[in-house]
């Protein structure tokens, strides 16, 4: 394959916001001026699918310049063997034509998105920020508020490494989890969080980065297929207010904690 970058938003627990994230990000990677491609294996929700699908049948699309990357759904059949075989014919291709390949996985342990998260260069994972979420990364003793042990999937990220070392790549990758949907509310849960992905963090090796907060906005926008990055047209029903700026703010400080502004520049 070539070096186009690979980014993997997984997290084996649904409703983490990995189709918004995916969105914006592709958005915003669009708007940089890089080749995007986009994958989404989620069968079951084809929520990017759909996303994109909503974008492309506004109206206004072309007039307001909406931008959509190369978009290809791999639903699995009942033919494992054939479902990989035609992802890795798909991740090939858009290896060789885009900069940046961003895929989209399912909430649950599926073959392919273990097969999609073995070709990440970076994997984002988004954490609804709350202690039961936390138990897709870790056991948390409840008495005494400290790990374990690493949770299945972060055991699952760990072989997949050993995945790419066998087919000759780097086993690094650059694991970012995103705290998502913040809550402005429950300080103590807020600290407990912060402790323990902190020192979940050092153990398995992943970063930490703030995530989108918890807004409203979020669900309306799918639905007409926009993103935040979109607002700054005048868009009937979503006028830009202080909550939509600081959204923004959020998204523009996750793209750069993923740290694709590099390519855009030498590109």
């Amino acid at each position: 394959m070539s070096k186009a970058h690979i980014v993997v938003i997984g997290n084996e627990k649904g409703g983490t916001g990995k189709s918004t994230v995916s969105m914006h990000v592709i958005v915003s990677l669009l708007g940089m001026g890089l080749r995007v491609g986009s994958i989404d294996i989620d069968a079951r929700q084809a929520t990017l699918t759909r996303y994109i699908q909503n974008r492309q049948a506004r109206k206004d699309f072309a007039q307001l310049g909406l931008q959509v990357p190369d978009h290809v759904a791999v639903p699995p059949t009942t033919d494992p063997a054939a479902d990989e075989a035609r992802l890795l014919e798909t991740m090939e291709r858009m290896s060789a034509t885009h900069d940046v390949v961003v895929m989209d996985t399912p909430g649950s342990d599926h073959y392919l998105s273990r097969l999609g998260h073995s070709f990440a260069d970076t994997l984002v994972t988004p954490l609804n920020d709350s202690l039961v979420d936390l138990d897709v990364l870790a056991r948390v003793d409840p008495l005494t508020m400290k790990i374990i042990r690493p949770s299945h999937y972060a055991e699952m990220v760990w072989e997949t490494k050993k995945t790419r070392a066998m087919r000759g790549e780097k086993a690094v990758v650059d694991w970012i989890v995103l705290r998502n949907r913040l809550a402005h509310l429950d300080a103590r849960n807020k600290q407990s969080m912060e402790k323990l992905l902190a020192d979940l963090s050092k153990r398995i090796g992943f970063r930490v980065v703030p995530g989108l907060g918890e807004r409203v906005i979020y669900r309306s926008m799918f639905l007409e297929g926009l993103t935040l990055l979109d607002l700054r047209h005048k868009i009937p029903g979503f006028e830009l207010n202080m909550s939509h700026v600081a959204a923004r703010q959020e998204l523009r400080a996750l793209v750069e904690a993923i740290g694709l502004g590099k390519m855009a520049e030498a590109g």
